[in-house]
């Protein structure tokens, strides 16, 4: 083999080589995603900031309410399963309570599990009063849920049916 042909092999081998080396492309840069945490803050604010002149505020057995404290003391450790245990304890003793169906769906959220949420957040509004701060959170929820997904049209939906829970009560002079 000669001087040039061996220089030439010897180069194309090292091409090779380094072509082998190479890194693979980047993904493509994923959606930015709101955290759990953030998405729960924007509802509860969303049901906060609603001043509608009528809220719906429900009476309900002691013991409902029992549960309900511990869940929200879970759910101030971290402890999101515990807390989701304790509301299912809620509603076996108040199924349709709008209100607990509401907070189970921002529980759920909390564990990702997003579908769930959507679903309680739709029938705590389909059970609970169409103004008012709860109503507020149920499509904040949905919306909150929309956006993660990178659904705008769904997102749009549900902002136009967040915002109609608010009534405003009579001009006074």
């Amino acid at each position: 083999m000669t001087r040039h042909s061996l220089i030439a092999l010897t180069g194309a081998t090292g091409i090779l080589l380094l072509g082998g080396c190479s890194h693979p492309p980047l993904p493509a840069p994923g959606v930015d995603r709101p955290t759990p945490t953030a998405m729960v803050g924007a509802i509860r604010a969303a049901r906060e900031q609603d001043k509608s002149v009528v809220q719906v505020t429900p009476l309900r057995d002691p013991a409902v309410d029992g549960y309900l404290d511990g869940a929200h003391a879970d759910e101030d450790v971290g402890k999101y399963r515990d807390a989701l245990d304790k509301v299912d304890a809620a509603l076996t003793l108040s199924p349709d309570a709008p209100d607990i169906l509401q907070f189970r769906a921002e529980i759920e959220i909390l564990l990702r599990d997003y579908p769930a949420a959507a679903a309680d957040a739709r029938r705590s509004y389909a059970l609970g009063s169409r103004v008012g701060g709860l109503c507020a959170s149920n499509w904040e929820t949905v919306l909150e849920i929309d956006l993660s997904d990178n659904d705008p049209a769904g997102a749009a939906q549900a902002r136009k049916a967040r915002d109609a829970c608010h009534k405003a009560g009579p001009v006074r002079m």
